[in-house]
């Protein structure tokens, strides 16, 4: 089965992480940003050796990012490759502490990003948000000042909160005061949760943040009763199946949890995260679906259709979505 004609949603990517090397090449000479030549050896990818390598690599690539204009052409570049492979609505991560750390204020990196959306759909008509960010291993203390920029610094291309970082530094409690606070300014949120950690990961999310969506949550397979709690509450699983295999969660692709979560009546999406690190695209991941998984093509027509409502974006911005799904 060819996928391509399948429109496809992305819900779970991070904007930094969609930078290929080719694109850091030249974002690191605008920048006068000196890059390790190992981590370029190929135009469209990265390899690395375990966890702590990544977490390296995506640090120095991301670095090279020093001006809204990178923002502006890094958001473009990756929505122009979403196009090409059918994808009409992309929802990434952003970061108020990423900007900061390389000079740019809030308002400015959101500006930069916004025209780099708008570029995209005038060209292409692909449509794209953004969810800004704490980083949870950074902690509370930095968790309520990215909330509360958002809110003082209100844009239509900002449409939720969300928590990405070490998911095991911290507890999910600690950064419910930041939540809350864009909870109560109508913004919808989600946080990842059961990746590198269990279970009970997700469970502290969903006892303590408003959330409407689990960023990964595979590892929810691992407690029945906490999958049950999920499809009960109908809290959608941003699933990343490339990343997971690709950090080695999971060792083969008939280990991943995909089909166990589909069977039970978990909402889901199927997403990149950090393509270029994962060896991966929207593309390829709808087409594993199929191939790995078995997936049918009403099957995934289902996922995306299920993504364009778990969407974080309007209600008319839906309607166009699902009026593309046919």
């Amino acid at each position: 089965m060819q996928t391509q004609n399948i429109p496809k949603i992305e819900l779970h990517v991070h904007i930094e992480g969609t930078i290929t090397p080719s694109l850091a090449k030249k974002l690191a000479a605008r920048n006068g940003v000196k890059l390790d030549p190992s981590v370029l050896q190929y135009e469209d990818h990265y390899t690395f050796t375990d966890f702590l390598d990544f977490l390296n690599q995506y640090d120095m690539v991301a670095d090279c990012i020093r001006t809204p204009q990178d923002y502006e052409d890094l958001v473009y570049d990756y929505l122009e490759r979403c196009a090409a492979e059918n994808v009409i609505y992309v929802e990434f991560f952003g970061s108020k502490d990423h900007g900061e750390a390389c000079g740019i204020s809030y308002p400015d990196m959101v500006a930069g990003m916004a025209k780099g959306i708008e570029r995209a759909e005038a060209d292409f008509g692909i449509i794209c948000r953004c969810i800004m960010t704490c980083v949870r291993h950074y902690g509370h203390e930095r968790a309520l000042p990215a909330a509360q920029a958002m809110i003082d610094h209100p844009h239509p291309a900002v449409v939720g909160f969300g928590m990405a970082g070490d998911e095991n530094a911290h507890h999910p409690k600690d950064f419910a005061d930041a939540f809350d606070l864009v909870h109560q300014a109508g913004y919808p949120t989600t946080a990842h949760a059961g990746e590198a950690a269990g279970p009970q990961s997700v469970k502290d999310c969903l006892e303590y943040l408003p959330i409407k969506r689990i960023g990964h949550g595979v590892r929810s397979i691992e407690d029945p009763d906490l999958v049950k709690e999920i499809v009960q509450k109908e809290i959608a699983l941003e699933l990343c199946p490339g990343s997971n295999l690709s950090l080695g969660f999971y060792d083969k692709p008939e280990d991943h949890p995909i089909l166990k979560l589909k069977e039970a009546g978990c909402r889901m999406s199927l997403n990149s995260d950090d393509p270029p690190y994962f060896m991966t695209t929207m593309g390829m991941e709808y087409e594993n679906a199929t191939q790995l998984w078995g997936l049918t093509e009403d099957e995934l027509r289902g996922i995306t259709k299920m993504a364009i409502e778990d969407a974080f974006c309007d209600d008319e911005t839906k309607a166009k979505l699902l009026a593309k799904l046919g």
